[in-house]
């Protein structure tokens, strides 16, 4: 398969996991990226508002370089963990997870209408109760962040890497790929960036 990313920039957008900087390097030497920006915020949710909002994504993602060739946002884990609403489709709420995804969204194509941008969906996780059977304060599951973000991808035309339903992690193998039931050690990033390579090139 023809290798687009060789030269090209690339931007990853998200949080604790992706400031972690673990996928990143395997992806670039695979893909040949010249430049990696690492625009990652731990703790931080997708959606605005609270405690966290200096890092949230939707703030962060709206000041990234407007000229890299692919951006990638993985993201939607602390929303669940820090109870946040996910609100309508077609919204533009920053204080709800579709708003605050779809303004960021617009931002970025706005700005830089060919780079080629995708939507990650949070791994599955089992830490501090928070796994995937939990119901958080706003009544949701993880899965319904999940959700949010494949109609999302739909109603932008948009890619979405379903790490979710795709990866392997789960209950079961939490152990060998994280440290905590939540971070990826170095398998965990090494599994993630097995799929990221394919499904960057496909695009």
């Amino acid at each position: 398969m023809l290798n687009k990313w060789k030269g090209k920039t690339w931007g990853t957008l998200g949080d604790s996991i992706t400031e972690a900087g673990g996928y990143q390097p395997l992806v670039q030497q695979a893909l040949g990226f010249t430049s990696v920006i690492n625009y990652g915020k731990s703790g931080c949710p997708m959606t605005a508002g609270g405690d966290r909002d200096y890092g949230a994504t939707t703030h962060v993602g709206r000041m990234i370089d407007p000229s890299l060739d692919c951006v990638t946002i993985f993201a939607g884990v602390n929303d669940f963990r820090l109870d946040k609403p996910i609100g309508e489709l077609g919204s533009k709420d920053v204080f709800t997870f579709h708003g605050a995804y779809a303004t960021l969204i617009e931002d970025i194509l706005t700005k830089n209408p060919t780079c080629r941008l995708s939507l990650w969906t949070p791994l599955q996780r089992d830490k501090d109760q928070y796994d995937i059977f939990y119901v958080n304060a706003a009544d949701h599951r993880l899965i319904d962040y999940v959700e949010a973000i494949k109609q999302i991808g739909l109603l932008y035309g948009l890619p979405v890497l379903n790490l979710y339903a795709e990866s392997g992690l789960n209950k079961l193998t939490l152990p060998h790929f994280t440290s905590d039931g939540l971070h990826p050690n170095e398998a965990g990033h090494r599994r993630i960036a097995d799929m990221v390579v394919p499904f960057l090139l496909g695009l």
